[in-house]
């Protein structure tokens, strides 16, 4: 059934209204007609299943059905950190890592990001990022769209991060401690009841600088290594993501 996400306020006591690009999504794309039953989540605590009522071209409306518990999101918080890559690099990771599981996103520069950093140009991209996220979430039925962060820069990196219970570094050179390694003791530490903050940094292109990797073990990041394959970055992100959903009993692991 399609999912849409909508603002708190589109919501009224027995209603829903979904309007602009989602509401012509409806009636163009989807053919839907009076009648037809969707998904409406506001992103937050709501989720309900609605009935189509009326149909405009900048507007539908539906009527509240039936207040659904929202199922989708892992009780684990991921935030993938992702240094700039090229091209549309980030998109990729942004739309495979939501339908993972991700919930916020983080862009940073490194010493290695091939990457020139245009502000004006990132702001305007950021807005297709996060159009990214809110449908890679619909499709798969996530009950929140994950946050898309503007990018910043090594140090805010640092500042941000200092709050997780636990940060992986990738780093290829790491031939020692892998990710299974440092997964699967947290893993048995973990309570269910309580919400845990992990992050995932990876690097660019051209990967970390030893003084990078430096600088964030002293600042309690773990670098760990992703197998003997070496990962291109906008990979790297989406298997280690993929491992710790796993090992955190998100994929059937524990």
């Amino acid at each position: 059934m399609q999912r849409y996400f909508v603002e708190p306020s589109q919501f009224g006591e027995r209603e829903v209204a979904i309007v602009g690009e989602d509401a012509r999504h409806i009636g163009k794309v989807m053919r839907s007609k009076p009648g037809d039953k969707l998904i409406v989540s506001d992103g937050i605590s709501r989720e309900v299943l609605a009935e189509i009522t009326t149909m405009e071209p900048q507007q539908v409306t539906a009527l509240i059905i039936e207040t659904l518990a929202a199922s989708g999101e892992p009780w684990l918080q991921v935030t993938v950190a992702q240094s700039l890559p090229k091209g549309d690099k980030m998109e990729t990771v942004i739309q495979k890592c939501t339908e993972i599981g991700a919930s916020v996103f983080l862009p940073f520069l490194s010493a290695r990001t091939v990457v020139q950093y245009d502000q004006k140009k990132e702001e305007k991209r950021l807005g297709r990022w996060r159009k990214i996220a809110k449908e890679a979430a619909e499709q798969a039925h996530r009950s929140k769209i994950p946050a898309v962060e503007m990018p910043v820069k090594w140090e805010g990196l640092m500042a941000a991060l200092g709050s997780c219970d636990l940060v992986c570094l990738c780093y290829e050179k790491e031939h020692g401690q892998q990710l299974r390694d440092v997964l699967q003791p947290f893993a048995k530490r973990i309570d269910p009841k309580q919400t845990y903050k992990i992050a995932v940094v990876v690097g660019p292109e051209g990967g970390f600088s030893e003084e990078e990797v430096r600088e964030a073990e002293a600042k309690g990041a773990v670098a760990v290594g992703l197998g003997r394959r070496i990962l291109r970055t906008e990979t790297a992100a989406m298997a280690a993501l993929t491992c710790i959903m796993y090992e955190s009993g998100e994929m059937g692991g524990i």
